[in-house]
């Protein structure tokens, strides 16, 4: 009995030194350079089901929206089966307004880990630049800035792992989509990043606000073959924004419902026919980055219509990652401390 006690407590001693070399060797293998260039179809399926960690790093400051990210989170969403995180940041906010636009250090530590954590539970990392507001009024006038801000954020992070994907630029609109401004815009931001990351899988969406409407308008060049395009699906606005105090008028769609009749389901069923369309056209693989309904519909619409988009997603060969983890959107309460178990299992569906 003496021996089996004395064993018991080696084997758990080694265990744990296994177990904690093991976990310092993933985030040390994720840190140096051990980036292997994968295929974007393939990447692109791994990345459903996915989350978006909104309303915190993409807020001026982390915390000023109500969000801050927790350690606890990663091992939440790996837990319930989340195999990609979307990291929305507002880079310009940590980055000076002159030349030589620096980041700051501070803020890319914050990001490191955030990254580094998400890649060593064995998660993809999305990261963005979010919220970039006066890239939005004045595109010519930023855009020294903004290659600035890439090349900075490529060259920090060309040695990762490849499952750290960037996206040039969440939601174009305003003045940089104008007609045609977007497609002779992003090549050039494209090519700082390609200095430091030539076969990085980077992701790519059209304007007015990452619309599906506009996707047929999307140019990808054609020698580059590491690139997702991506949309975003909140389709119909009255019901996936009811309520949502940053809309005007939102509070006359109070109530409005979504319960899949047929007219609701061939709604879903010919708006992601475009993006389909498109990606057969071009062999290119699609990601719906964020798709959602704010907390002010009912939940049994909420958990329809999630699961309805997700599942259609899913069978028309796309990506997704749900915005988002834990603010108006959230599938996770993180008053209460619990999932919102009915939305998760839209996403997650049990066996």
């Amino acid at each position: 009995m003496q021996f089996f006690k004395s064993g018991l407590i080696c084997l758990l001693f080694f265990s744990f030194i296994r177990c904690s070399s093991d976990s310092d060797h993933a985030v040390k293998s994720h840190d140096k350079n051990n980036f292997q260039t994968a295929d974007a179809f393939e990447q692109t399926e791994r990345l459903a089901p996915g989350v978006n960690f909104g309303n915190a790093l993409e807020a001026p400051n982390e915390g000023d929206w109500g969000m801050t990210i927790e350690w606890n989170y990663f091992y939440l969403l790996s837990g319930a089966g989340f195999r990609s995180i979307r990291i929305p940041i507002r880079w310009s906010s940590h980055a000076l307004e002159s030349a030589p636009y620096n980041i700051s250090e501070s803020f890319f530590d914050r990001i490191d880990g955030i990254v580094l954590k998400t890649l060593e539970l064995g998660m993809i990392a999305v990261i963005n630049v979010h919220h970039y507001e006066e890239l939005f009024e004045d595109p010519q006038t930023q855009k020294t800035r903004f290659k600035h801000i890439w090349a900075q954020i490529a060259g920090h992070y060309q040695g990762y792992h490849e499952d750290l994907i960037f996206e040039i630029l969440n939601e174009p609109h305003d003045k940089i989509n104008a007609t045609g401004v977007w497609n002779d815009y992003f090549p050039e931001i494209l090519d700082t990043i390609r200095v430091s990351n030539p076969t990085r899988n980077i992701i790519i969406g059209p304007g007015g606000w990452n619309s599906i409407n506009e996707i047929p308008n999307l140019v990808f060049p054609e020698d580059d073959h590491h690139l997702i395009a991506t949309f975003h699906y909140y389709e119909p606005f009255t019901f996936t924004h009811q309520g949502a105090d940053w809309v005007d008028g939102s509070e006359a769609w109070l109530g409005t419902t979504w319960t899949a009749t047929a007219s609701q389901r061939s709604r879903v069923a010919a708006d992601f026919n475009k993006a389909r369309t498109w990606s057969e056209q071009n062999y290119r693989p699609v990601y719906m980055g964020e798709f959602g309904a704010y907390s002010a519909a009912d939940m049994t619409s909420r958990v329809a219509w999630t699961d309805y988009v997700a599942r259609q997603a899913e069978a028309f060969g796309f990506g997704w990652a749900y915005w988002e983890f834990g603010a108006g959107f959230g599938v996770y309460d993180r008053d209460k401390k619990i999932w919102r178990a009915d939305l998760l299992e839209a996403l997650i569906p049990k066996e």
